[in-house]
C-alpha cells in the first residue's frame, strides 16, 4: 500500500473521517490501491496520525460503496471490480447522458459546444501516460458539464456514486495503446455534433463514447483476471 503524507494532507480544522474516506476512495478509483490489496487499519492510523475511530468510519463507508470488503477479525481488502455493477452503471449513464446531450443540442448548441471545447482543450494538454489523474479528472469535468448545463447536478452525484466499478474498469482501460487518443476523438466528435444542432448525431456520438470500455470488457478481464469479479 502506497503511503504519501504530503499528497493528501488532512485539514485538522475539519472532521478527519470524511477526508480519509475521500483519500482512500481516490486511491482505489485511480488503482493506486488495486483489488485484493489488504488495508491495515494500524498502518492507516499511523499514516494519517489519527485514532482508530475515523479510520474505522471511513472503511465502513467504503464497504457500503462496494469498494472494500471487511472480514471481521481477519482483514479489510480492496474489493474486486464487479463487472455486473459496471454494466448497470453504464446503463444509468446512457439513460441520463443521452437525454442530456439531446436536450442541450436542441436548446443551446453553440454555447454548450464552446464550454465543452474549453474542457477538451485542457484535456488534450494532459494526454500523457504520466498525467492519467489529470486526464481522468478532465474527463469527468467534460461529462459533468452536461449535467450542470441541464440543471441536474444532483443526478451527477448519484451517477458518480453508482459508477465506482465502471470507473475502475475504465482506469484499467486508460493505459491501453490508443485509448487516450480515442477518448479525445470521441469528445471532439461530441463537441462537433452538439455544435451542429443535430440531436440525433450528438446522441450517436455520446453512445459510442460511453460504450468504449464495456465493449472490450473481455480483453480487460483477460489482462487483469485477478482484479475482476464476473
Amino acid at each position: 500500500m502506497k503511503v504519501n503524507r504530503t499528497e493528501f494532507p488532512l485539514d485538522r480544522t475539519r472532521q478527519v473521517a470524511p477526508q480519509i474516506l475521500e483519500i482512500l476512495r481516490s486511491r482505489i478509483l485511480s488503482m493506486d490501491l488495486t483489488p485484493t490489496t489488504v488495508l491495515s487499519r494500524v498502518s492507516l492510523q499511523s499514516e494519517f496520525n489519527v485514532s482508530q475511530t475515523p479510520v474505522r468510519d471511513a472503511l465502513m463507508r467504503l464497504e457500503e460503496e462496494g469498494l472494500v470488503e471487511v472480514y471481521p477479525q481477519y482483514a479489510t481488502v480492496v474489493a474486486k471490480i464487479d463487472i455486473e455493477h459496471a454494466r448497470q452503471a453504464h446503463f444509468l449513464r446512457l439513460s441520463i447522458e443521452l437525454e442530456a446531450v439531446h436536450r442541450l443540442t436542441l436548446a443551446s448548441p453553440t454555447e454548450t459546444a464552446q464550454v465543452l471545447e474549453r474542457v477538451l482543450r485542457k484535456q488534450e494538454a494532459m494526454a500523457s501516460p504520466i498525467q492519467f489523474d489529470q486526464f481522468d479528472s478532465l474527463d469527468r469535468e467534460f461529462h459533468r458539464t452536461l449535467f450542470e448545463r441541464n440543471g441536474i447536478l444532483g443526478l451527477w452525484t448519484t451517477v458518480r456514486r453508482q459508477s465506482v466499478h465502471l470507473d475502475r474498469l475504465r482506469r484499467l482501460n486508460l493505459p491501453m495503446p490508443g485509448k487516450l487518443e480515442t477518448v479525445l476523438a470521441d469528445h471532439s466528435a461530441i463537441v462537433e455534433a452538439v455544435r451542429s444542432g443535430e440531436p440525433e448525431k450528438a446522441v450517436a456520438a455520446m453512445r459510442k463514447h460511453l460504450s468504449g470500455t464495456l465493449s472490450i470488457t473481455d480483453i480487460i478481464c483477460a489482462q487483469y483476471p485477478d482484479f475482476v469479479r464476473r
